[in-house]
């Protein structure tokens, strides 16, 4: 079963107006919020707002996470500007104010792939060309912040845009592509941060992996132990946007220009695992690396359950089932008691054709389930939903 990411979420939090920051007493004065209609295609009206500096400067998109809405950037946009960068935030389309339909709404997992990945970057493009028209804004010193799945947009817009300077990625990962874009963007500093208690399973591990692949020297990592996902955060510790302030303040503007505090140290053993994974004809590194490390150590563990469960999954999102069955696999064979890394093999199997294994390894799942205590009783109802929904779709029994 799919890890429920932020972006294909259906339950959404209250839409609180923001959380409101304090601003330093060195703040520079402001111009009043504007919020503004962005033409997007389809005759769909996006909404966003802007939040002006008194002075010219760089500027900065801020992307949303998918429970939420453009308004809890609302705190520290204004700090933002105050700190003299103009700052536009944005709904994406179906959410908060803005008009089209919400992924969480669509008819099939085509259409809300296509409305993620093919409509919102075009909506985030017009966002950003807005932004880049407004008087003062320096249009080739731009930054972007994405909490949840608004990293994978931000990251994605730094792709299609050189202006793009600097980014801040909160709670989540980008696709393969993105992240050999970053890989391959040396001066491309990024400011992440996460916590040990988001419920997004393996968030944690997959941001200290992008964190090591990235080889800008001025990337900055914070992991706090506590503080929920994305914009959650600014809530348990109050001095994260202000950090985010003198981030692209120091970026941006180089004032003052941001320490070399990323050692490129050795990679951790998971880096490198996933890693030769992640590269294109690099899956049989990765397969003899698990090998070899059995080999040496029959109980070895490279890569969380977590983890490899997104990375099979997003082989399959790109098309490599093959891909996506060999990672299953490894999963299996290095955490055969858990229900759910038979139930996301049965995916791949059944994506490939081969329905015997799907059947038999969807069974296995829902054999399981009655003795498992790691997962959630939530948890677990959802991997019977899906293995049972498979079985009726395959028919019968494994022979």
């Amino acid at each position: 079963m799919i890890y429920r990411c932020a972006w294909f979420r259906t339950v959404f939090f209250s839409l609180l107006a923001s959380v409101v920051f304090p601003v330093a007493g060195s703040a520079q004065q402001t111009l009043a919020p504007r919020v503004v209609d962005l033409a997007a295609a389809g005759g769909i009206t996006l909404k966003a707002t802007y939040f002006g500096a008194a002075q010219p400067g760089p500027g900065i998109l801020l992307l949303h996470q998918c429970n939420r809405q453009r308004k809890v950037w609302d705190g520290l946009a204004e700090q933002l500007a105050a700190a003299g960068l103009n700052v536009l935030t944005l709904d994406f389309r179906g959410y908060g104010e803005s008009g089209g339909k919400n992924p969480d709404r669509a008819s099939s997992a085509q259409e809300a792939d296509q409305i993620v990945n093919q409509q919102w970057p075009q909506d985030v493009d017009v966002a950003f060309r807005y932004l880049q028209s407004q008087p003062g804004v320096n249009r080739d010193a731009m930054g972007a912040a994405g909490a949840s799945c608004g990293v994978n947009q931000a990251v994605q817009l730094a792709r299609r845009h050189a202006e793009v300077k600097s980014l801040v990625l909160l709670s989540e990962s980008t696709d393969r592509a993105g992240r050999q874009f970053l890989h391959n963007s040396p001066n491309l500093p990024l400011f992440m941060a996460v916590a040990d208690d988001d419920p997004d399973p393996g968030v944690v591990e997959i941001m200290q992996w992008i964190y090591d692949l990235s080889p800008d020297p001025a990337n900055k990592f914070v992991r706090y132990s506590v503080g929920g996902h994305g914009v959650e955060m600014f809530a348990a510790h109050k001095e994260l946007p202000g950090a985010i302030v003198e981030w692209f303040d120091a970026t941006l503007r180089n004032s003052p220009a941001p320490p070399a505090t990323h050692t490129l140290a050795p990679w951790s053993a998971e880096s490198r695992f996933l890693s030769f994974a992640d590269e294109p004809d690099g899956l049989h590194k990765a397969e003899q690396m698990f090998a070899d490390a059995r080999r040496a150590n029959p109980k070895a563990v490279l890569f969380s359950e977590a983890v490899m469960n997104r990375m099979g999954y997003g082989s399959l999102a790109a098309g490599d089932i093959e891909g996506a069955i060999a990672l299953f696999e490894m999963n299996v064979a290095v955490y055969p008691g858990s229900p759910n890394v038979y139930d996301s093999l049965s995916d791949a199997y059944l994506a490939d054709g081969q329905t015997d294994l799907a059947r038999r390894n969807a069974q296995k799942a829902l054999e399981l389930l009655p003795s498992d205590t790691a997962d959630s009783a939530p948890r677990r109802d959802d991997i019977k939903a899906s293995a049972e929904q498979k079985l009726k779709q395959l028919g019968g029994s494994a022979q």
